[in-house]
């Protein structure tokens, strides 16, 4: 756990303008900044993001939250590789002992461990930032890799966008980038890094010789690992970085973090297989492509995708191996999907592949291919469709089985209903009789809506959350018996009292810290709908607002709803079964 000390600390130094305002431009909208929703698509600006507060709210899809919510949200993180990121832009430490893998500074090169122990992440980090370096100075001394990149069609800016390089051929060139170490300590830290390898007898050699370069970077834009691509034959074609504390193959996508702004701009992203795939599309303007790392999609990668955008193609070619891929991602998709979410597969013609077909054909032919995608529920049943004979009964009893653990893995109860629905149009069989096979329970899609009603006015509770969450210094004048548990009004009145108990145990809160705090303190409540939404509202308030006279009339009406709760308390009891003093209660609450 991060302590909340240090949360404040980095709440306290971070400016949330500054860091939305590095990935969306905000204008000034009086006391606010706004923009259009970097959330979801929209001409109208309905962004706010309240520099007093330190809080930002979408009026048109309901995304809020503090700086280190946004940077979750907008750059895919948890929480603590959040908390880590902004740290760092303003160079604050976290402590040691919280330090998530891949989270250190890099002045922890500095801090180089003897031999045979672990060196820290940062060490391992800058390690990588100068096998990057060396890489591209090495690129531009070498004839035949800049002669390659030209044939297979790359500018000069293309590779440097990428920060692509090459290693050169022989076994022991890195080494001589990373001077003023032991020999020994040097050796282990590149072992670590996975840039070199340690064979018989403690011998260390270059893990890549004569490839092309392609530096793989996190989302904290940190590179922590490479792939390498042979300039002519050989195996294995590529070759990856091994697992090392940086980098995990089934965690990191190429580009993900240089394509994230086009992502949201087309609405889309587009998952092929190579790196060349991927610099050849966004050379040619299709700029939100990412890769996977020589190896499978997995849950995890499609988990990170789909906190980027709604829609997800997978591209593949057309070949056995490309449709066993897709197949794959299929699988792994249909537990990620929630409704609105959508995935689909492109299939490219026999013998290209999406760098040779964009070089071949140019945007326009690829972007009109993407027109052809095929969405999962269509892929889906096309291929279990095509392992069985339909025209049979046994054929479509098997079709129904093999569908039956698929469909146990959709999330998305509308998906899943329509899964249904067309799997009973293929095999013949109705939705109910489908039902009792798979043991699929009942889903309504899509319920009646009742008419729609007058806004329900805000409870005193809710009113008081407002105005605690804007003045928290209000909190002396609130009247703590008044919060006794009400049924009519339970959850509001629960994270009422949670909101009080929270100021109390933060005395010294400005209302710049409150809610950037609050966010965090409750990300895992179940009060934090009730909070974030009242939070939201107080968004457009302004100094000339009356905040005694509005907490004053909570107060009054709180008084008021309590004294009415009350009577009807006392007239329900028969008058013989009053006591004295409920009798004088009753007659003193009744006087005008």
């Amino acid at each position: 756990m991060i302590s909340q000390s240090f949360i404040q600390e980095l709440l306290d130094r971070t400016d949330i303008v500054d860091v939305i305002e590095r990935d969306v431009p905000l204008r000034r909208a009086g006391a606010n900044y706004s923009a259009c929703c970097p959330f979801h698509s929209e001409k109208t600006p309905s962004f706010t993001v309240s520099p007093i507060k330190q809080f930002y709210h979408c009026f048109g899809c309901g995304a809020h939250g503090n700086a280190i919510g946004f940077v979750m949200e907008y750059d895919g993180m948890h929480f603590v590789e959040a908390v880590s990121e902004l740290a760092a832009r303003i160079g604050l430490q976290v402590p040691a002992q919280q330090a998530e893998t891949g989270s250190g500074s890099q002045s922890d090169s500095a801090r180089v461990k003897p031999n045979g122990t672990e060196h820290s992440p940062g060490a391992l980090l800058e390690a990588m930032k100068i096998a990057a370096r060396f890489y591209r100075e090495q690129l531009k001394l070498s004839k035949n890799a800049i002669d390659y990149l030209k044939q297979r069609g790359l500018t000069g800016a293309t590779a440097a966008r990428f920060g692509i390089g090459y290693a050169p051929a022989g076994w022991q060139n890195l080494h001589t980038s990373f001077p003023g170490q032991p020999d020994n300590v040097q050796k282990r830290l590149l072992v670590q890094a996975g840039l070199m390898v340690e064979g018989d007898g403690g011998k260390c050699y270059d893990r890549f010789r004569d490839r092309i370069m392609f530096p793989i970077v996190n989302l904290k834009g940190m590179i922590v690992g490479f792939g390498g691509r042979v300039l002519e034959k050989g195996e294995p074609k590529y070759l990856n970085s091994p697992e090392t504390p940086l980098f995990q193959k089934g965690r990191e996508l190429y580009n993900l973090f240089g394509a994230r702004r086009a992502i949201r701009e087309a609405g889309k992203v587009i998952v092929v297989e190579g790196y060349m795939d991927v610099v050849a599309l966004s050379q040619h303007g299709i700029e939100y492509a990412v890769a996977t790392l020589g190896t499978a999609t997995t849950p995890y990668h499609i988990q990170k995708l789909l906190r980027q955008t709604d829609n997800i193609v997978f591209c593949f070619d057309a070949d056995s191996a490309g449709k066993k891929a897709a197949w794959r991602a299929l699988e792994d998709s249909l537990a990620q999907l929630a409704d609105g979410k959508s995935i689909g597969f492109l299939f490219l013609p026999e013998g290209e592949d999406p760098d040779s077909y964009i070089r071949n054909h140019g945007r326009s032919a690829f972007e009109k291919l993407l027109e052809q995608t095929l969405p999962l529920s269509v892929f889906l049943f096309r291929e279990l469709s095509a392992r069985t004979d339909l025209k049979s009964s046994e054929g479509r009893a098997k079709l129904v089985q093999d569908a039956k653990p698929l469909l146990a893995r959709v999330a998305a109860p509308g998906l899943a209903l329509m899964l249904v629905k067309r799997l009973a149009e293929i095999s013949g069989l109705s939705e109910r009789e489908l039902e009792g096979i798979l043991k699929i329970r009942r889903v309504t899609a899509f319920p009646v809506r009742e008419k729609p009603s007058r806004p329900k006015p805000l409870s005193p509770y809710e009113w008081l959350l407002q105005i605690l969450l804007y003045h928290p210094a209000y909190i002396q004048k609130l009247d703590r018996e008044l919060l006794a548990y009400d049924q009519e009004y339970e959850k509001e009145v629960a994270a009422l009292a949670a909101l009080v108990e929270f100021i109390d145990a933060h005395p010294h809160m400005g209302e710049g810290t409150l809610i950037p705090l609050m966010t965090v303190h409750f990300r895992a409540s179940p009060y934090r709908a009730i909070l974030e939404q009242a939070a939201s509202k107080t968004l457009g308030w302004d100094g000339e607002l009356d905040l005694e006279a509005e907490f004053a009339g909570a107060m009054a009406r709180l008084h008021e709803m309590k004294r009415k709760q009350r009577m009807a308390v006392l007239h329900n009891k028969s008058l013989s079964a009053l006591t004295p003093e409920e009798r004088e209660e009753l007659q003193r609450m009744a006087m005008p």
